[in-house]
């Protein structure tokens, strides 16, 4: 038998949860590298060494697909801990959990959560159960984050999302080869608790409306 026919055979013996992982993480690649969305669903398939029919066949549409690949990403990260991380008793120790785990991920894989959740095609496409998952993480920090700092609800949405840049632009550095995966650590939580302090009530940011 040729390479070409056993490479054939071994495809057609895939299961389907094997193709769709394929083409999911062709996804992922292509949302990285194009920086955005809608991806062309025939450069995916070529990616994905699958038919172009058979992309359209587990995802219907664009906002299938994205939606999909925010799901793949959020379990991975859930599987890190983040979750249990953003549970962790005081805010400074649950941020930094947090923090980390969110580098290590964009390191691996680069900001796909971001591009997704901030791309102008996918407003108002989130899936809820999506956008629950995201914003319960986001409401421990932030209820963390208004008892331990005494910031007001407003500010402390506001420092949590700026904060939130902080290991997501330090693990793109890493992902495109800019920095080693230990310094970018290193600036994580570096500057993560350099944030953390600069908004103790000390520093004029409390309790304003």
């Amino acid at each position: 038998m040729s390479s070409d026919a056993a490479q054939r055979g071994e495809r057609s013996r895939l299961t389907p949860e094997v193709r769709r992982g394929q083409i999911l993480e062709a996804a992922e690649a292509l949302i990285c590298a194009e920086g955005g969305l809608p991806l062309p669903f025939d450069a995916l398939a070529r990616a994905a060494g699958v038919s172009k029919a058979l992309v359209y066949a587990y995802f219907p549409n664009q906002h299938a697909l994205a939606n999909a690949v925010l799901r793949r990403r959020f379990a991975a990260l859930d599987e890190a801990g983040l979750t249990r991380a953003a549970e962790i008793p005081g805010l400074e120790a649950a941020a930094q959990a947090c923090a980390q785990i969110y580098f290590d991920e964009v390191a691996s894989k680069g900001p796909i959560a971001h591009i997704i959740l901030r791309d102008p095609f996918m407003t108002g496409h989130i899936q809820p159960s999506l956008r629950a998952q995201r914003d319960q993480i986001a409401r421990r920090l932030v209820r963390a984050a208004r008892r331990d700092l005494r910031l007001a609800p407003k500010a402390a949405v506001a420092a949590l999302s700026l904060m939130t840049t902080i290991p997501e632009e330090a693990g793109r550095l890493v992902h495109i080869g800019d920095i080693s995966l230990a310094r970018g650590r290193e600036l994580t939580e570096r500057l993560m608790g350099a944030s953390l302090r600069a908004l103790t009530p000390d520093h004029g940011l409390g309790a304003t409306s």
